[in-house]
């Protein structure tokens, strides 16, 4: 021990810290890379063919080294096992599911606030990282409309956001005592409404605090796959009298499958009606409500006591990075204050936030500063103006599919189209086709993805399984949106030669 401690006495070993002239080299090799790679991704396939097996063959054989390795070899080894071997969501051509083209800046700015690794839980340990979080919020809440004296937080993904604001409104109507009893202390079953185009995430919640599923009522949609408010009304009146608490409405701003957004006005006005929290899930759909032009309903997000927006989806930030917004300010720390004896509390009056106070986690990372950067940097303005262009490609893409004489254009809500590959010369009994035209896709989509050539993903819209190209990339362009119409055209074509039953041939 007296050897050990003499080797300390002024320095450590440098295992962990390579020294300023040696971090230079290695960062100044990484972004050499890193900006090769982005100049390289529209030559790139979107995603690689590798089988499992072959990706376990690139990583090292056996258990942890006992000795080390030096860095820059670590790094010149990583670099190209991660960009060739994986799926490259900022491709132009990947159109897949609701995540975004990361920009850049975004990628440096994790870097920053990795070098400094700020833990935002409590303002003393992040004074200048917890108020550009307080900004964010603010900045993203007058993005979408939402009051800017708003409560909130960042947090992992639209998951933790609806989990947060899930939390927050069951707090808001237990009766006393709940966090001695939790729902024991509530006689009356507390139930919660939904559509069935929802996201898991509402089944999460319900499972993760008690509820259970059954609290859970799953309101059926209209014929535009928008909650159905009279079906909505008529379960609240039959829930109360069978003697359950209603407390939750979840509305959806963007659904997962096609994009659409529930009748947030009319959901309002029933929540008020009936004393219920409503929840708008915008993780998605959110940022629209930044465009003059955007539906009504989604104007209406300022009616709601909370809302979900993801800035990885539709803001183009870097995984991971999503925010809860509280209309109420104090709901969240009404729902998540404790106070340990570790943490020294200042005087209520004009002190700083703790976010460890404000949600789940107590350790935080600084996720907020990529999100501020790019919104300085790009403006509200030049968000919106990416925004709309999703959009324009989104509707390009589903008169493109409505023009082809083999595709049939299904939906097309925000930047979300739904379309699919049905031959024009099927014949046969209805049922038959369905069924073919179902099989058909599914074979097209999986050739789709493992050729690499784009990526798009599937929904089943009114029980037809369909293909499916969401656009928040702003690295797409027309010619990617008609290469995404020639592509399934033509594969589709190839494989509806090998699989068409004879009984379905022209």
């Amino acid at each position: 021990m007296a050897n050990l401690m003499s080797s300390l006495r002024n320095s450590r070993s440098a295992r962990f810290d390579p020294g300023p002239a040696e971090f230079r080299k290695l960062g100044h090799d990484l972004v050499e890379r890193l900006a090769g790679f982005y100049e390289s991704l529209p030559a790139r396939k979107v995603t690689t063919s590798k089988s499992r097996a072959e990706i376990l063959d690139t990583l090292p054989p056996g258990g942890l080294p006992a000795e080390g390795t030096e860095a820059c070899e670590l790094l010149a080894e990583v670099a190209p096992l991660l960009l060739d071997n994986a799926l490259h969501n900022g491709h132009p051509r990947f159109l897949g599911y609701i995540t975004s083209s990361g920009a850049p800046l975004g990628a440096l700015a994790d870097m920053l606030a990795a070098a400094v690794n700020s833990n935002l839980a409590k303002w003393e340990l992040s004074p200048i990282a917890s108020e550009i979080e307080a900004q964010t919020i603010r900045w993203i809440a007058e993005f979408v409309r939402y009051p800017v004296d708003c409560g909130g937080l960042m947090v992992s993904g639209g998951n933790m956001a609806n989990l947060h604001a899930f939390l927050a409104a069951r707090q808001a109507a237990a009766v006393g005592g709940f966090r001695e009893s939790g729902v024991h202390g509530e006689a009356r079953r507390l139930t919660v409404y939904a559509s069935r185009e929802t996201h898991t995430w509402i089944e999460k919640a319900v499972e993760f605090t008690g509820l259970g599923a059954s609290s859970i009522r799953w309101i059926d949609t209209d014929a535009r796959q928008r909650m159905d408010v009279a079906r909505l009304c008529a379960q609240i009146e039959s829930d109360k009298l069978a003697g359950c608490k209603p407390f939750l409405v979840v509305a959806t701003a963007g659904t997962i499958s096609t994009g659409v957004i529930d009748p947030i006005r009319e959901m309002a006005d029933v929540c008020d009606a009936n004393g219920l929290w409503l929840h708008v899930d915008g993780a998605y759909g959110a940022p629209a409500a930044s465009l003059p032009e955007s539906p009504d309903d989604l104007r209406a997000l300022a009616l709601a006591d909370s809302v979900a927006v993801d800035p990885h989806k539709w803001l183009y930030s870097p995984i991971e990075a999503a925010c809860v917004l509280t209309k109420d300010p104090d709901a969240l720390r009404s729902t998540f204050d404790f106070q340990p004896a570790y943490y020294h509390l200042q005087a209520e009056e004009g002190a700083p936030v703790d976010y460890y106070r404000q949600g789940l986690q107590n350790t935080r990372g600084f996720r907020a500063l990529k999100v501020w950067l790019s919104m300085r940097n790009v403006g509200a303005n030049g968000y919106r103006e990416s925004i709309r262009e999703d959009i324009a490609l989104a509707r390009h893409l589903f008169e493109s599919a409505g023009a082809h004489p083999d595709l049939d254009a299904v939906t097309c809500s925000l930047s979300i189209a739904t379309f699919r590959y049905c031959p024009a010369d099927l014949v046969g009994d209805s049922d038959a086709v369905s069924s073919y035209v179902d099989a058909l896709n599914k074979a097209l989509l999986v050739d789709i993805q493992q050729s690499g050539q784009m990526f798009i993903s599937n929904a089943v819209v009114n029980g037809n399984y369909v293909l499916r190209a969401c656009i928040v990339n702003f690295r797409t362009t027309v010619s990617d949106i008609d290469a995404v119409v020639e592509t399934v055209g033509r594969i589709g074509k190839s494989l509806d030669a090998r699989m068409r039953p004879e009984n379905l041939a022209a």
